[in-house]
């Protein structure tokens, strides 16, 4: 395992969990018409840190791999997807282009998850539980945008 470069994958994403948290829900979320599925808040940061934590890892396992530049490229087109989410929808209240951003995020989440995985299926594994996230919180922003249209 090469630390450095796992610290440094988890230094990016702990940028995207630091916007993200610059950015919270407060009253205006709380307010929000929401599916009886929202998960409780406090679910949020606990799979956020497990999810960055296992992204890093597998980053940094595909980052030691020969011919991983496309996998990275993904990786990095995510993250920053992932890092635009929460200022659009959070703070500046806008749920359809949040929507559209979660689209982009997802379709470069499953580019990564397979990329990674045809250059290492470990890597590729630590992914797919980042991808049903994103497919949750996909559903979730899409459902709240159609129960709130006033925030579109």
């Amino acid at each position: 395992m090469d630390w450095m470069l796992f610290m440094t994958f988890l230094i990016a994403c702990g940028a995207a969990g630091a916007t993200g948290s610059m950015f919270e829900p407060g009253g205006w979320y709380r307010d929000l018409d929401k599916p009886v599925w929202t998960p409780p808040g406090f679910v949020f940061p606990l799979v956020w840190i497990t999810l960055y934590i296992a992204m890093s890892w597998a980053a940094m396992r595909v980052a030691l791999i020969e011919g991983s530049q496309q996998a990275l490229a993904f990786w990095a087109a995510q993250i920053a997807f992932n890092t635009l989410w929460s200022p659009v929808f959070f703070g500046l209240k806008r749920m359809r282009p949040a929507m559209v951003i979660l689209c982009f995020l997802w379709l470069f989440v499953a580019a990564t998850m397979v990329s990674f995985w045809m250059l290492d299926p470990i890597a590729g594994a630590l992914f797919a539980p980042y991808l049903v996230w994103v497919t949750i919180a996909g559903a979730l922003n899409f459902s709240v945008l159609r129960r709130n249209p006033q925030f579109a």
